[in-house]
């Protein structure tokens, strides 16, 4: 069975800091491109980082999170990992981990961040 799931999610402060987490199991993590998503309820889901597959170097950040979110991946462990900077109220949603593009039956059930003001 497919798993991804994200933990790390929090309260904090605008400003604040956070590092979230994502675990994959039951499909060979190394091959696929993962990606960061986060959802606020009424809104779509979007897109807030991909790490390559092939070079963990390339990194691609949605425009409102560029300079303050870092992503990064660790193959050997099956994880994937936000550290979150200079965090917004706008921040606020839950987040999400899948390969990309997304599979709907790969999402997992997401960690919440709220970033208070």
């Amino acid at each position: 069975e497919v798993q991804l799931q994200a933990f790390g999610g929090g309260s904090v402060q605008a400003g604040g800091s956070l590092r979230l987490s994502c675990s994959g199991s039951g499909f060979d993590f190394d091959d696929y491109a993962i990606g960061w998503f986060r959802q606020v309820p009424g809104k779509d889901r979007e897109g807030v980082a991909c790490i390559s597959s092939e070079n963990p170097t390339i990194v691609w950040y949605g425009d409102s999170v560029k300079e303050r979110f870092a992503a990064s991946r660790d193959n050997a462990e099956n994880t994937m990992y936000l550290q979150m900077n200079s965090l917004k109220p706008e921040d606020t949603a839950v987040y999400y981990c899948n390969i990309r593009p997304p599979l709907p039956s790969y999402w997992g059930q997401g960690t919440l961040v709220t970033v208070s003001s």
